[in-house]
């Protein structure tokens, strides 16, 4: 079981005990309004995909590294935040890096904070060669966290992306293992 901490949160594996912050997270729309293509429409949904992720969790071959983040102070659940696996390479593997937090706690540097953890776990604790994110470049706090830690823009690309209603521009950061400062 993974369980990190910071300065002023604790990130974990999920438990079972997580189902109704897992859900409410989930299907939050503004939390999840540039998440779309995971964001989940009803406890049912819910149900199937936190069980999907307790198994992942359990299993030896993991895949996903989504993580509880939540105040160490109050328990309070300020998000999700961690990679999935797209490959595993004979120098490491390669993952995809997200994170979505309540509105609420946007602009107090938690998100930053917890990816900074994701980030050193990763390389050091979990063979991670490779990160990857990216995000929609209206999505300017988004953006800021990425480069606050250190992440380095690799493209950006115009028009890219259909949402809400309109085409955007996706702009995508990396952080190879031998580019990351401790």
């Amino acid at each position: 079981m993974i369980y990190l901490e910071t300065d002023r949160l604790i990130l974990r594996d999920y438990v079972i005990d997580d189902f109704d912050d897992y859900c409410r997270l989930m299907t939050d729309e503004q939390t999840m309004y540039y998440m779309q293509e995971i964001k989940l429409d009803s406890v049912e949904s819910a149900k199937e995909a936190f069980a999907n992720v307790l198994e992942d969790a359990a299993g030896k071959e993991r895949k996903y590294y989504f993580l509880h983040m939540e105040l160490k102070d109050t328990h309070e659940q300020v998000g999700s935040i961690g990679y999935t696996v797209i490959d595993n390479t004979p120098v490491g593997k390669i993952v995809h890096m997200g994170y979505f937090t309540y509105p609420v706690f946007w602009g107090n540097g938690y998100t930053s904070e917890a990816l900074k953890k994701v980030i050193e776990f990763a390389f050091t604790e979990d063979n991670v060669y490779r990160i990857t994110t990216g995000c929609l470049a209206e999505n300017i706090g988004s953006e800021r966290v990425m480069q606050k830690c250190g992440m380095i823009k690799e493209a950006e690309h115009v028009d890219y992306e259909w949402h809400d209603g309109k085409m955007k521009t996706r702009l995508e950061y990396r952080l190879l293992k031998s580019e990351w400062n401790i």
